[in-house]
């Protein structure tokens, strides 16, 4: 049969279009949450008029039905039976639409028709991103378990890493960079002409944190989607399934799995909690970097009108020096890798602080968030390459390829780091009275930006070393298991 055919070549080098194919899907995935992570929260807050404690309690609440339904996503993947188009494939395929209509009615001009803040609103955002979230999981499971069966050569994965985190953050560009410029562009009112932040560009454009700024908003994430549709479908066209579970196992699958993969496979209980905390202080950053931006600089000293091209800047290292991850990685060593870039990290979030103290140092921006990004992309980025040597291990040592269970374990504890990582803050700007009614923010207000911009993911990068430090896969294991299993042999054999 065909996925017998796909099967045999299990340790196939890949050639740049499989790669870049591949990394479309992240490219693709970022725009839709990355934009949800990174702007949601401001659009609720800023546009909807709801309080940051409300919306973060619907994160919350979402998170917590994540928990629940993604193990069962995994199961129903790896349950699926191989068919011609593949395994994993057809799921990207058959829910990518969805997914990106769903994720574009997000942004719908709601408030301006319900109301500010209403009880109408509240619930439409908590429907609306509940049913966006639960076929993501539909589409982000099979496409993390694709990852591991592409091939099981452990320097192609590494290669694959960098290329999809290259187009990873290239998507990260268009939502962190480009995106709030874009609104500001389409906003239809109160055109001036205003620093775009590209180093003395002037357009006009009017302000995106004005509620009538909303069909602005919902017009650019509509074109944004339409674009992920696209890749997605390349993503579909373009990958090979190499790496497949026999018949008999996928037969074997069961809900319970989840439990007794976590339970015997210590890499994967340390990989998913280095997740957890690398996601959950990505996101505290991507949550409180515009309110940073434009409550720390914006009122008085106009510097947030350096949000794009301090925003460019800090999407070079994640476009441009991922190239050089594969090198860094055979000279750091897996686990120097990680310790190196999560120090860099600290000290780009150190220099943006500096910065906040001395807004009139411009270069300390610039060079915190280079540093900060650099060490960011890096450490959350090059995590993914280590997904495929657990799915190997748990096959390795239960018998059971389950692939998308363990790849619904890992969405599981991404998607809580980014629900912590949007929950936290608001809920933190809450207690430190933040108003968006304010145009100037007291005190307590920008220290509650601060702490959730500065504090707490310095705090949790240290955390993440000491978690990191307890990995149990060494290289010389990993090469000895894929050898083993290539042959169909066990550990218990």
């Amino acid at each position: 049969m065909d996925a017998q055919v796909q099967k045999n070549d299990e340790f196939a080098k890949l050639t740049t279009w499989d790669r870049m194919s591949y990394g479309f899907g992240d490219f693709a995935q970022n725009l839709i949450f990355g934009t949800v992570g990174g702007f949601l929260a401001f659009y609720l807050i800023n546009i909807n008029g709801i309080s940051a404690a409300i919306g973060g309690t619907i994160f919350l609440i979402v998170r917590w039905i994540n928990v629940i339904w993604d193990p069962w996503v995994g199961t129903v993947v790896d349950k699926a039976k191989p068919t011609a188009a593949g395994k994993y494939r057809p799921f990207i395929m058959r829910f990518g639409i969805p997914l990106v209509i769903l994720a574009a009615l997000l942004f719908l001009p709601v408030g301006s028709v319900l109301g500010q803040g209403t009880v109408a609103t509240i619930a439409y955002a908590f429907v609306s991103y509940m049913a966006t979230a639960m076929i993501y999981s539909f589409v982000n499971i099979p496409y993390g378990a694709l990852n591991a069966s592409l091939t099981r050569d452990e320097g192609e994965i590494n290669k694959l890493t960098s290329t999809r985190m290259m187009l990873a953050n290239t998507g990260n560009l268009l939502v962190y960079t480009l995106f709030p410029l874009f609104v500001q562009m389409a906003t239809s009112y109160d055109n001036k002409s205003t620093d775009t932040g590209f180093f003395g560009l002037k357009l006009n454009m009017g302000d995106y944190s004005n509620p009538k700024a909303a069909g602005a908003w919902f017009m650019v994430f509509g074109i944004y989607m339409v674009l992920g549709a696209i890749l997605l479908f390349f993503t579909y066209k373009g990958t090979k399934e190499r790496v497949l579970p026999s018949e008999e196992s996928v037969e074997q699958v069961k809900y319970t799995d989840l439990f007794a993969e976590f339970a015997r496979n210590k890499a994967l209980r340390v990989l998913g909690l280095f997740f957890l905390i690398g996601f959950t202080f990505m996101f505290f950053g991507n949550t409180a970097w515009p309110f940073f931006m434009q409550y720390s600089f914006g009122a008085n000293n106009s510097q947030s009108a350096l949000m794009a091209s301090i925003g460019l800047i800090g999407s070079i290292p994640g476009i441009a020096l991922v190239s050089l991850w594969p090198m860094l990685r055979k000279t750091l060593g897996k686990k120097g890798f990680f310790y190196t870039f999560l120090t860099i990290f600290i000290i780009g979030t150190l220099l943006l602080w500096a910065w906040s103290m001395d807004y009139s140092n411009i270069w300390l921006g610039y060079i915190g968030r280079f540093l900060m990004q650099w060490g960011l992309t890096s450490a959350t980025g090059f995590m993914w390459a280590l997904v495929p040597e657990v799915v190997s291990y748990g096959e390795y040592t239960s018998g059971k390829r389950v692939a998308g269970i363990i790849n619904a374990i890992m969405g599981l504890f991404f998607k809580i780091g980014l629900a912590l990582g949007g929950i936290i803050p608001l809920y933190i700007m809450s207690l430190t009275h933040f108003s968006a009614k304010l145009k100037e923010q007291t005190a307590s207000g920008l220290l509650g930006i601060q702490i959730s911009m500065i504090w707490l993911p310095i705090a949790f990068a240290i955390i993440a070393m000491v978690i990191i430090s307890r990995y149990p896969l060494t290289d010389a294991y990993v090469a000895k298991m894929n050898a083993d299993l290539k042959v169909g042999k066990h550990a218990n054999d």
